[in-house]
């Protein structure tokens, strides 16, 4: 299989991952939609013989206290339940393949690596063997060299610079989803907010409307909603701030040991580094000069 393919083939995947996501928001929007419409056709409807859904308040205690069982806050949370739901999965779903993905051995394989140098330094290796052995392995330090090897004699700085080339690629795809935990982190605490907002609006109705005076109990519902989608906007934000900051980390530590497997591998087959290895493997030939008679 050819790089092209390979590369289609990922590109195609990816188109995937992203269509799945995109349907995925699509119908959360959907959802969330209807269940605004139908109840506000609810609200305006209050003779309706449709049974109504069960509200905030008629699931909280009597006495007013905020939920704490986890159906009784997952109902609480009203319609923000949903995209509060679909933003922790999206954390969870790319933590845990950031996880795989970034594996010490899936990127710069020990095994492979150490053999390969010593192959190299033993000269084993020619450049068209080198670069299939390194499009077999596939891993991204693998890809890197050989790229570097196709430009086998040439200058260090033309091998240096196809290298650099290849090395963005591969950087590229390291640092692929992790954005999407920053954006996680940051639209998590804004949809609790939202809920905040809500939340005290309806309070505020509630007692511009003198249903909810000297009834605290009545309070309960937009006064909980309030806290509930706080916390579960910062329970959702902290992780995928830590992921997110973990994972850039990691990255940019493989980056910097592929730069040094990098320039190791620059050293082995540029014009100079040949030179240099053909100049030490000829055999030392001393003349020893001849002393003239005193």
């Amino acid at each position: 299989m050819n790089r092209r393919t390979k590369d289609r083939r990922t590109g195609q995947s990816g188109w995937s991952r992203g269509f799945s996501l995109g349907s995925l928001v699509l119908m959360l929007v959907v959802a969330t939609s209807a269940i605004w419409t139908r109840a506000a056709a609810q609200d305006s409807n209050p003779g309706s013989s449709v049974p109504l859904r069960p509200s905030v308040v008629d699931l909280t205690p009597k006495e007013g206290k905020i939920p704490s069982e986890p159906y009784e806050v997952w109902v609480a949370l009203g319609a923000f339940r949903f995209p509060l739901a679909l933003t922790s999965i999206v954390v969870v779903w790319f933590t845990i393949e950031r996880l795989v993905v970034l594996r010490y051995g899936r990127v710069i394989p020990r095994h492979f690596v150490k053999r390969f140098f010593e192959h190299m330094e033993e000269g084993n290796l020619d450049p068209k063997v080198a670069v299939k052995l390194c499009e077999d392995n596939g891993s991204p330090i693998a890809l890197v060299f050989a790229n570097g090897l196709r430009k086998w004699g040439k200058s260090s700085v033309e091998i240096e610079q196809a290298i650099i080339d290849g090395g963005e690629r591969q950087v590229s795809q390291l640092r692929k989803h992790i954005r999407i935990l920053n954006g996680a982190a940051t639209v998590a605490p804004l949809l609790g907010l939202l809920g905040t907002v809500v939340g005290m609006i309806d309070s505020f109705n509630r007692i511009a409307q003198k249903a909810a005076m000297g009834k605290s109990e009545a309070l309960a519902s937009g006064i909980g909603l309030s806290l509930l989608t706080t916390a579960a906007g910062l329970a959702i934000a902290i992780p995928a701030l830590i992921m997110y900051m973990y994972f850039t980390g990691r990255v940019d530590s493989l980056v910097i040991e592929m730069d040094g497997k990098a320039q190791q591998l620059v050293d082995l087959i540029s014009a100079e580094g040949l030179a240099d290895q053909a100049r030490a493997a000829k055999p030392a030939t001393t003349k020893p000069e001849a002393r003239r008679a005193v």
